[in-house]
Formats: structure tokens, sequence, C-alpha cells
């Protein structure tokens, strides 16, 4: 079936149309994806700001025009940290079901690990079951356990790279004391990940979202956005290390020059290499395989196996 799902992110929002027949088969018949900052200033005021309102609603309206090419069988709309966790978030969601005539649902951080996971899973073999999830989001950070036999185990983390970006990164390139703050950051948060899952071994590391596909395309230095040199490029722990060294020694005018790294995440690209490299340490991982599937799928999937369930 053909379906449309948007994933509005804190930082990104993205578009996907494809056709889905779980248990295997997603076609990518459209995608789209823009960097809007619907979270910018979310952790320190705790409200959606207007002007970071009215970027996405403009956006959606356009994605609405381009969505009604398609005979789509449904249209799912999601949000994610910035919007769950705004005091304001009613407001946004009220403005966008008045423009678009669309309901967003806002998802609990454990349905969008949930979600996240389905996306993972399609865009992995079959055979690969047992592997930790990782999706690094703007506002916050999903970690999931993946076991054959067991339900998935679940965490969502108060931390991501425009978060982190807000709370310690004040100066361009960063201090060698931001750096320390950061890790300090994450490790307390870390600290909720081993108390849930208990020791972390055996299997491999998976990540997905923005900051890991990016820093995918950096390590291969691509001048333009490839899904198919991106999805299971495998980022080792000291390439991730190169590049944060060549990051934070860099302005963020300077980081632009770097080849994968796209405008709009020349600032954040440092809190989420930062994360990613603290985790990989934390937990033993030498490697992370990358995965261009996540969330965005996710929702997709989810949403054909409940049509298909009321057939």
């Amino acid at each position: 079936m053909l379906l449309a799902g948007i994933d509005i992110g804190t930082l990104t929002c993205r578009l996907l149309v494809a056709e889905v027949n779980p248990p295997e088969e997603l076609t990518v018949v459209d995608a789209d994806r823009h960097i809007l900052r619907l979270g910018e200033g979310v952790d320190q005021h705790k409200r959606l700001s207007q002007a970071a309102m009215d970027r996405v609603v403009s956006m959606l309206n356009h994605w609405k025009e381009k969505i009604a090419k398609y005979p789509v069988n449904g249209v799912v709309v999601v949000a994610t940290s910035a919007v769950r966790e705004s005091e304001n978030r009613q407001d946004f969601l009220t403005l966008v079901t008045q423009q678009t005539g669309w309901e967003v649902e806002v998802l609990s951080g454990e349905e969008e690990a949930r979600r996240t996971l389905l996306g993972i899973r399609f865009g992995l073999p079959p055979a690969m079951s047992n592997f930790l999830g990782l999706d690094i989001g703007g506002g916050s950070t999903e970690c999931i356990l993946s076991q054959t036999g067991k339900a998935p185990g679940v965490i969502s983390l108060d931390l991501g790279v425009v978060r982190l970006l807000e709370r310690v990164f004040h100066l361009d390139p960063p201090t060698d004391q931001e750096i320390y703050q950061a890790e300090a950051c994450i490790d307390r948060e870390l600290a909720k990940v081993s108390k849930a899952f208990g020791p972390i071994s055996g299997v491999p590391l998976v990540g997905t979202a923005g900051s890991v596909t990016t820093l995918a395309a950096m390590a291969q230095k691509l001048s333009r956005y490839d899904s198919a040199r991106v999805h299971n490029y495998e980022l080792t722990l000291s390439i991730i290390k190169g590049l944060e060294h060549d990051l934070i020694t860099k302005t963020g005018p300077q980081r632009l020059a770097m080849p994968g790294l796209e405008p709009g995440r020349e600032y954040v690209i440092v809190a989420g290499t930062v994360i990613l490299r603290r985790i990989m340490e934390a937990f033993g991982f030498e490697a992370c395989l990358v995965s261009d599937y996540g969330l965005r799928e996710g929702i997709l999937v989810d949403k054909a196996r409940k049509l298909k369930n009321l057939e």
C-alpha cells in the first residue's frame, strides 16, 4: 500500500512517500527533508516559538500539495521531543490541524523508540536481530536493545544535539572545558541505560538519524548525500575521533567546507559527534553500523501493519 509519513523532529522535518508491504517490502516513491529547528530554545523556555511553528507549518502545507499528487492510502504525521516537552504544544497541534487538516500524533519517547526499531529492522538483513539501536535526535536520544525472542528494551534519554548545543556549547570552536561538560552531561544520562539494560556486550551497535548519517557522509567525503553509500556504512571509533578533532578545531563556517556536511548542521554536528563517541566508549563499541532507515520508515511500517489488521 502507498503511504505518506511525516516526522516533525526537534531539528529536522522529514517526509517519506513509500509503497509498504510488511514484512519485507518498502519502496521509496518520494522523500524530502529540511532543517527547520522547531525545537530551538525549547530546552530553556519550554515553549515553541511562533517563528519556528510557522516554518514547520509552511513546509507541511508544501508537502500536502506534494502528497496530493499520489494516490496514498493514508498519511501519518508524528512529532517528537520538542513538541512533547513544550508547554504550548497544543497551540502547535491546533495550528497544524487548522492549516493542513492533519492530526499530529505526539510520540512518547518509548513509542518513538519502538517505531524507530521497526524502521531500523526493515533496513537490516533478517538474520541480524540482536543489536543496540541508537537514534541521536535533536532533543532526545533513543536506545533500543533488540534481542531474539525478547521484547525490545527501550529507553529515551534527555540528550539530543540541539539540547546539548544550547546547554553546553556556547563558544565556536568549543573549548576543552565545554567538551568535558558535554561528556559529563552524556555520562549522567548513560547511567540510565546501564540501569535499564545491564551490561551490554556481544551485540553490534546500529546508529540512525542525522548526526550518524552525516558522519558517514563526511567519512566518505560525499559531495552529495547518497543513501546507498551511507546505509550500512561502518563508522569505526577511530574514524569518529578523527572527524571530531577536525570539527572541534574549526568554526561553523569553516566546517561547511568539509564534504558531507549540509548547511544547518555546522554547529549541532559537534554535539552529535561527542554523543556518539562517548556512547561507544562507555559501552565498548569499536564500530557503529549506520542505518539510513529509522523513525520515518518505522511510522509507515507501523501504519501499514495496522491497516492490514483492519482488512
